[in-house]
């Protein structure tokens, strides 16, 4: 998921080095939405993490 989130970082980039605004704004968005999605579940993940079967 955080490779998508810099695939669409780098689109917009460069989208907006181009002058397409509205596709640099979209593609903005969705990596700020995919990487809060990936910071949220990385934490969940360091929570819950993987604990040792009970014997």
């Amino acid at each position: 998921m955080l490779h998508y989130a810099l695939v669409f970082l780098i689109l917009a980039i460069v989208a907006g080095f181009l002058g397409f605004g509205v596709v640099s704004g979209t593609a903005a968005n969705i990596a700020w939405i995919l990487c809060v999605v990936f910071i949220v579940l990385f934490l969940i993940g360091l929570v819950t993490g993987r604990r040792p079967p009970v014997t």
